[in-house]
């Protein structure tokens, strides 16, 4: 039986909201439209239970307390909150911060920034499987490192970085330990206690929730970490973050964070054999593909293939039927070889002849198998068209 087309495949992008996760929300757009900041009456009351049900359920998928949890706009303010919130509150301890060169733009950009205002930030290089050697970490410790911010999976390779290890290292040195868990919570076991994490940033959107609600959490004891707010007036989230709340958008994170909890293992499971039909489908057929990244320490749905003497474009519009991204989806207005691959040393040519498939919930086998045929002709017609996969060859790509 032929898929229904378009097939979506860009799930590190954004999901479809799950429809249990809407049918939470709907209630919260008109009948129990309250604020959650109104406390005298049962409108208020009813939002604001729902918000604190909503943070238990987040709290309860990365091992938490629903006191830790603060309400924001997604993982980009969270991250922003993280590092800018420490950074100030904590600089008359010191103003260095250790990161990767294979972060999301949101880390990298907020650094940018923190550098402008007198912090120093270290970006430390990874391997070619895109993995740290938690040493190195160990390594650019100083006396006036006060945070680490490290990915937990990476958006455009997938790959998995060793964050308990990283985290037991912060601990030793009494550094701040931020996670960007953007692509992984939900998919893969995160547990604040175990990994020893301080601060970490979820968003709504990865997980088949709604967009423009995450949260991040804020640990209180061990240490007890304090942030100074980046958004001002009337006080809410304990003073770290004012504004309404977003009600109907934190019930549905907070849904969708019990929908991943119950079926985390299962779906990771299904996505892993997907995932693996898709590689071995392609690679089995074509040569002169490469899996960029890890494939042992990798998200179960990832998968970043070079085709070798393609174009990307190319290839994307070829196989238009099937929504996929180049590089990262947040940069992909800009032609710009991606960061992440260039760090893990693959040349402009192989880059831009990158592609990433991200595996959902909603996704089947039937599609999976549709996207490797359509794959597979298109390589092969724009390689019979293209001088430049001879090249490629001969160079002994």
């Amino acid at each position: 039986m032929s898929p229904k087309l378009p097939i979506y495949m860009d799930n590190h992008a954004t999901t479809r909201v799950d429809p249990r996760v809407l049918d939470a929300m709907l209630p919260y757009f008109t009948e129990k439209f309250g604020n959650a900041a109104s406390r005298n009456h049962e409108f208020g009351w009813k939002a604001e239970e729902a918000v604190e049900n909503a943070r238990a359920q987040i709290a309860q998928l990365i091992g938490a307390s629903p006191k830790e949890i603060v309400f924001t706009s997604g993982a980009t303010e969270s991250i922003n909150l993280a590092l800018k919130g420490a950074a100030e509150f904590y600089r008359d301890k010191g103003n260095h911060i250790v990161t990767l060169a294979t972060e999301h733009k949101a880390v990298l950009d907020t650094c940018k920034r923190l550098e402008k205002d007198g912090c120093e930030v270290t970006y430390l290089p990874v391997a070619s499987d895109g993995l740290v050697d938690p040493e190195n970490i160990r390594r650019a410790i100083g006396p006036k490192t006060i945070v680490i911010s490290i990915l937990h999976a990476n958006n455009e390779i997938g790959v998995v970085l060793p964050i308990a290890e990283i985290g037991k290292i912060a601990k030793q040195h009494g550094v701040l330990f931020h996670v960007d868990a953007a692509q992984s919570a939900g998919k893969i076991s995160i547990n604040v206690e175990r990994d020893a994490i301080d601060l970490l940033s979820i968003s709504a959107h990865k997980i088949y929730g709604p967009k423009g609600v995450g949260a991040l959490y804020v640990r209180r004891k061990n240490p007890r970490v304090q942030l100074a707010a980046q958004i001002d007036g009337g006080g809410h989230e304990r003073g770290m973050r004012s504004g309404t709340l977003n009600v109907p958008g934190i019930v549905g994170l907070g849904k969708a964070c019990e929908i991943c909890e119950k079926e985390m293992s299962a779906e990771s499971r299904r996505l892993l054999a997907l995932r693996e039909r898709l590689r071995t489908g392609i690679t089995q057929r074509l040569e002169g593909v490469t899996v960029n990244g890890s494939l042992e320490h990798r998200l179960p749905n990832n998968l970043n293939l070079s085709f070798g003497g393609v174009e990307g474009e190319a290839l994307l519009m070829g196989i238009s039927d099937v929504a996929v991204s180049s590089g990262s989806a947040c940069t992909s207005a800009q032609l710009a070889a991606s960061h992440v691959l260039r760090a893990i040393g693959i040349d402009d040519d192989l880059a831009h002849a990158s592609v990433r498939f991200g595996l959902g919930r909603f996704n089947t086998e039937e599609e999976v198998d549709y996207t490797v045929a359509r794959v597979v002709e298109t390589v092969t017609k724009l390689r019979e068209l293209s001088p430049a996969y001879e090249a490629a060859k001969s160079k002994g790509r």
